[in-house]
């Protein structure tokens, strides 16, 4: 069983900047595909960025060039690093492992919210 806990996520000024965590728990954290997604109000969850075990990176189009992806596997934890944030990217960011002949698993969302 791994349980995913996102961190990281508050109040930004539009063109601000922040770096939400994913924290796993479990073994074999560096063979889990890692990505982060995001859902806005009314909106369909939708897909950020990935990262593989084998560190193969894809974003967005939306988000390239302005988010990057990263991991640190002795610290089981995935980073997502927001810049130049826009307020209608206010959302729940949400982590999302997979391994392969293993259950999806997702954390429980961190909260991106714009201030005036």
């Amino acid at each position: 069983q791994v349980q995913l806990v996102e961190s990281g996520g508050g109040l930004v000024q539009p063109g601000g900047s922040l770096k939400l965590s994913c924290v796993a728990s479990g073994s074999d954290f560096s063979k889990y595909a890692m990505r982060w997604y995001r859902q806005a109000p009314g909106n369909q969850r939708e897909l950020v960025a990935a990262l593989g075990a084998s560190d193969y990176t894809n974003y967005a189009d939306f988000v390239k060039g302005l988010y990057t992806i990263s991991r640190d596997n002795p610290k089981n934890t995935v980073y997502l690093q927001m810049n130049r944030l826009k307020p209608e990217e206010t959302a729940v960011y949400y982590c999302h492992g997979r391994r392969l002949g293993y259950r999806d698993y997702w954390g429980q969302g961190t909260q991106v919210t714009f201030s005036s």
